[in-house]
């Protein structure tokens, strides 16, 4: 039996993080299978009845996927309850080049990236500057508070 991953983040707006994550990961809004306009309607066709899709559901992309097709598809699952503690478990966006590439230039790629995304809406919450250990990484906040690293 074969077997792929899907990677569910709950959130308030699924569009909001669509545009963030998008834009972090590289990967594109998935768009509705089937030559159907909106998931919405790719649901309705499938037979999912209406008072199951809460008001807005689907009619814009929910999901994201890689366009190189290696990547796990993400989905944004709207949920009513805000955030409450930190993540029990994150992505680390590894965009350094690992031990092999001087301490310098990682912390360079990962600064550019940390920009990057910052203007895209992520909030910085610590920056790990260790020489001692050659480690450097930033931790991060998506617009919705989700924690993840660049290293």
């Amino acid at each position: 039996m074969e077997m792929t991953l899907q990677l569910t983040i709950d959130c308030a707006d699924p569009r909001r993080l669509v545009a963030f994550w998008s834009e972090a990961l590289g990967y594109e809004p998935e768009p509705a299978p089937g030559g159907h306009a909106t998931w919405r309607e790719y649901w309705a066709a499938a037979g999912v009845p209406e008072e199951e899709l809460p008001a807005g559901a689907g009619d814009t992309p929910e999901s994201i996927v890689d366009p190189a097709g290696r990547g796990p598809r993400v989905w944004f699952q709207e949920v009513p309850e805000r955030k409450a503690a930190k993540n029990r478990i994150h992505l680390d966006l590894k965009v350094g080049g690992g031990r092999d590439v001087p301490l310098a230039v990682r912390a360079r790629r990962v600064a550019t990236t940390v920009e990057r995304l910052v203007g895209a809406g992520a909030g910085v919450l610590r920056i790990t500057d260790d020489p001692e250990s050659g480690h450097y990484a930033v931790l991060l906040a998506d617009p919705e508070g989700n924690e993840f690293c660049v290293v």
